[in-house]
């Protein structure tokens, strides 16, 4: 952007902010039309295109309501996620590849005035004595903020953004992370109501996973979904109640965690939990609402394969209770059905790598029976990895809840 047209920019913001009181609750329309007038009754001896115009009205309004030199990031629907570190270093995925953008902030101020926006609207707090913080934008597009001086080189934001559509799993199986055959088991099962835990690594698609299997939860069913930042899109149940986490205040008070949401749940009659992702001792708390009556919980957690996530669950549950590694196991051997685990391979595709069963516990070990797996065929002429979902020869074990649920028990 010239220099000149950056300094119009800003005597607009002034001029703006002269003519309205922007300490009471001026709307978004508002302040649109008197950039609009300023610029276009007053433009301060600029000769000015319509196209810079344009840019001059949106930088201007973008930074006083919007999300500054980020907002045509979030709106471009092509990008994925927004990586900030520190003022001028602007980083994107797109088509699953890192592209370093030619955009940056000003000051680290205006960086953090962009952040403070962010966290506000949803009731966080980030400072030098809450440095880190996991926020949403309105769209739900999922935020995580450090600040200096626990990030040397200025504030660092990172932005997952989320489709406006939900997805579903016919836009999965157009994208080849998995085969008709294998989501119309998965419909199966989700209607059927086996607790399934969805894991997988950083950027694997969990709760885009987690949004398309909630499709199929039946739609005359009580659902309660709880998660650290509200991002599933769960369309079509009425009966929905959405609970979200609340951080400390400067007093240190106020704190409602994961584990005080399910532990509340509980007693909000629920017929399906759905936590978006377990991350500590609120685990136990999660298998024990599966092991007495709450079946058809769904989750996600981080994990690299899929006994590592049943590795992961041990941890968890012991960082904050004490209780024998083999009652944990066992625990979660009964409570723990299907385990279906995400990956994201080497040409940056995100793919359904296993669907596994739990069978349960012995010789202090839990049984893992493998249903589906990937299959890795070769490349094409553009390096992107050619392989399907297969089916394993081994019969699924545990079909009551199939028969139970009155539907078929092939798999």
């Amino acid at each position: 952007m010239k220099r000149d047209l950056q300094d119009y920019i800003r005597q607009v913001q002034k001029d703006v902010a002269g003519r309205l009181d922007l300490t009471r609750n001026v709307s978004d329309d508002e302040i649109r039309e008197t950039i609009f007038q300023i610029v276009q009754n007053e433009s301060g001896g600029q000769r000015m295109t319509l196209s810079e115009k344009k840019l001059v009205i949106e930088s201007v309004y973008n930074s006083m309501r919007g999300l500054d030199v980020l907002q045509p990031l979030v709106d471009d629907p092509s990008i994925t996620e927004i990586m900030i570190n520190g003022p001028h270093h602007v980083f994107v995925e797109q088509d699953g590849r890192l592209y370093q953008k030619d955009v940056s902030f000003e000051t680290n101020e205006k960086l953090e005035n962009v952040i403070l926006n962010i966290v506000s609207k949803v009731n966080r707090t980030v400072n030098e004595a809450n440095p880190i913080v996991d926020a949403r934008l309105l769209d739900g597009s999922r935020v995580n903020v450090v600040l200096p001086p626990i990030a040397l080189d200025g504030p660092t934001v990172t932005i997952r953004k989320f489709p406006e559509d939900p997805m579903t799993m016919e836009r999965l199986i157009r994208y080849g992370s998995l085969t008709p055959e294998a989501a119309e088991v998965l419909e199966r099962m989700v209607r059927a109501k086996y607790n399934i835990f969805i894991s997988g690594g950083t950027g694997s698609g969990k709760t885009t996973f987690l949004n398309a299997l909630s499709n199929f939860i039946p739609r005359d069913e009580r659902v309660i979904t709880i998660e650290d930042s509200a991002e599933l899109q769960i369309k079509g149940v009425a009966n929905l109640v959405r609970l979200e986490t609340r951080n400390a205040n400067m007093e240190g008070k106020g704190e409602v965690t994961i584990r005080d949401l399910i532990k509340s749940s509980l007693r909000m009659r629920p017929e399906r939990i759905v936590v978006g992702e377990v991350r500590g001792a609120e685990a136990l708390d999660m298998l024990q609402a599966m092991n007495t009556g709450h079946d058809g919980s769904l989750s996600t957690g981080h994990s690299n394969s899929t006994k590592d996530m049943l590795s992961r669950l041990e941890t968890m549950v012991l960082s904050g209770n004490s209780i024998p590694i083999e009652a944990i196991r066992q625990q979660i051997a009964s409570a723990v059905d299907i385990i279906i685990q995400l990956t994201r391979l080497r040409d940056k595709s995100r793919r359904t790598f296993e669907i596994t069963e739990v069978t349960g516990y012995e010789n202090g070990e839990i049984k893992l029976n493998p249903l589906y797996r990937f299959v890795e065929q070769g490349e094409d002429a553009d390096k992107r990895i050619i392989g399907n979902l297969v089916r394993t020869d081994r019969p699924m074990v545990n079909t009551f809840k199939f028969r139970m649920a009155g539907l078929s028990d092939q798999v």
